[in-house]
């Protein structure tokens, strides 16, 4: 595994969701990601009740490749940042161990700064120190 510095990768991984331009975005999720690479989403607490009732035992979002990615991203961007406008950043926490990185994130309102929501994500690297896996658990 190649060095990977856990903050700076945090970051990165941060600012492909605030990226207002689609093809700078893009040039991020490929250089962050790997090709095959996937984002699992557990979803909010409502979503995983309705899903209970309908007699599922476990619910869970996901994306694969850079395609998928770059609608998951596009879309987290244009409904948590254009519309609702919020900025997403780090909590300067990053931690690696082997092939994985843990960092808490934020999200902020861009015009009053009060912290709105945020979560956890969990990052599976690759030997090329890529994300494989992406394990993201909001408001926690």
């Amino acid at each position: 595994m190649i060095d990977i510095d856990a903050q700076d990768l945090a970051q990165r991984y941060v600012a492909q969701w605030t990226e207002p331009d689609a093809s700078v975005r893009r040039t991020a999720i490929e250089r962050l990601w790997a090709e095959d690479g996937t984002h699992v989403l557990q979803p909010p607490e409502e979503m995983r009740e309705t899903a209970a009732a309908l007699g599922f035992d476990h619910t869970a979002l996901e994306a694969q490749g850079h395609d998928a990615i770059e609608i998951r991203v596009a879309r987290s961007y244009e409904r948590f940042v254009e519309k609702e406008g919020f900025t997403f950043r780090s909590r300067g926490d990053a931690v690696r161990l082997h092939g994985v990185v843990k960092f808490g994130w934020d999200a902020v309102s861009v015009a009053t700064g009060d912290v709105l929501g945020g979560g956890i994500d969990i990052l599976v690297l690759d030997a090329g120190g890529r994300i494989q896996t992406d394990y993201q658990f909001p408001d926690a």
